[in-house]
């Protein structure tokens, strides 16, 4: 599997997720697997006022790459203006979002709005290939509503026009994040284009990521939610469909010294403050399934250190101590 010049090490990646895949979960994802990872999507416009959080999320590790820094926009110029910066921040692709449905997005006629506009999206990509040296991708959606489902032509047109892969999320801009993936449309994108397809949507183990390859023919499988507190999904994937190996369920102290681990890396990265509220939603996400779950996640909904994790990583190994 490659795109462009770069080979990737499984078909196993990891989905841009806004407010969720900074560098310590990118970091933590890929040391379990993840072949590849992209950050949060990156506002063209905003870097191109100079924006320093804007700039802050392009960051990439020494040991991360190949990552991909995702931006959204929906003038030409600036995004390829915007990709030559993300390229000196150490992107190793450059991926335009035409996906993305939150409102704030979609209403300035960014992200999944681009759908509509199958022209403009071409043009986006003509222009940031012209500009940078490095592949370029596209997350698309399979439309932007059930009357609209065109996946298949703004692939094609973004292939005309130079595109490296086509990564496709098999739900609309109106299904935002609900039903199911259509895994028809993303077979029809691999079958129309001649460049690499990731499948994204719905994959959640080892049987949903056999079914997505199986039944669309993609070339790779994007994971967003499922990795969310769940890093090792990635290990899961990469060790059953390279040697066939099922490995066993994590224990609970694995899972919880894992998640002790990311937060203090978030914690280097952002300070002890911003850091740990940051990551209240990320323990909250770690906790799920555990005995007493709901007040533990409840009471990482007020962390302020890591002496007060700690503290809550203790009684939740203590609580869970004994079989159900």
């Amino acid at each position: 599997m490659k795109i462009g010049n770069i080979h990737f090490k499984s078909r196993f990646f990891l989905a841009p997720l806004a407010g969720i895949t900074d560098m310590a979960f990118r970091q933590v994802c890929g040391s379990f697997g993840a072949a590849y990872s992209e950050t949060e999507m990156v506002s063209a416009k905003a870097l191109s006022f100079g924006d320093k959080k804007s700039f802050e999320l392009m960051k990439i590790a020494d040991d991360e790459h190949p990552c991909g820094i995702q931006l959204f926009g929906c003038e030409p110029e600036i995004i390829a203006s915007s990709a030559k910066l993300a390229v000196e921040a150490g992107a190793d692709i450059i991926d335009i979002n035409m996906g993305c449905p939150a409102p704030k997005v979609a209403n300035n006629g960014c992200g999944s709005a681009l759908m509509k506009n199958p022209t403009l999206c071409g043009e986006i990509v003509k222009a940031v290939k012209s500009s940078v040296d490095i592949p370029v991708t596209v997350k698309i959606r399979k439309g932007f509503d059930n009357d609209s489902v065109n996946a298949v032509e703004v692939a094609q047109i973004c292939e005309e026009n130079g595109v490296d892969a086509v990564i496709i999320h098999g739900r609309t801009r109106d299904q935002y994040y609900s039903g199911q993936c259509d895994l028809d449309i993303i077979k029809k994108v691999k079958e129309s284009v001649n460049v690499p397809v990731i499948g994204n949507g719905d994959v959640r183990n080892i049987r949903s990521a056999e079914r997505m390859l199986d039944s669309t023919g993609c070339d790779a499988v994007m994971i967003a939610r499922a990795a969310l507190g769940n890093p090792w999904i990635f290990r899961e994937l990469t060790e059953y469909f390279d040697k066939g190996i099922i490995i066993p369920e994590l224990s609970n102290e694995d899972k919880l010294s894992i998640m002790r681990e990311h937060i203090e890396l978030v914690v280097r990265y952002k300070g002890e403050y911003m850091g740990m509220l940051q990551s209240r939603k990320q323990i909250a996400w770690y906790l799920k399934g555990f005995k007493g779950a709901a007040a533990f996640r409840n009471e990482a909904g007020r962390l302020s250190t890591l002496s007060e994790m700690n503290d809550l990583i203790e009684r939740v190994l203590n609580a869970n101590s004994t079989p159900f």
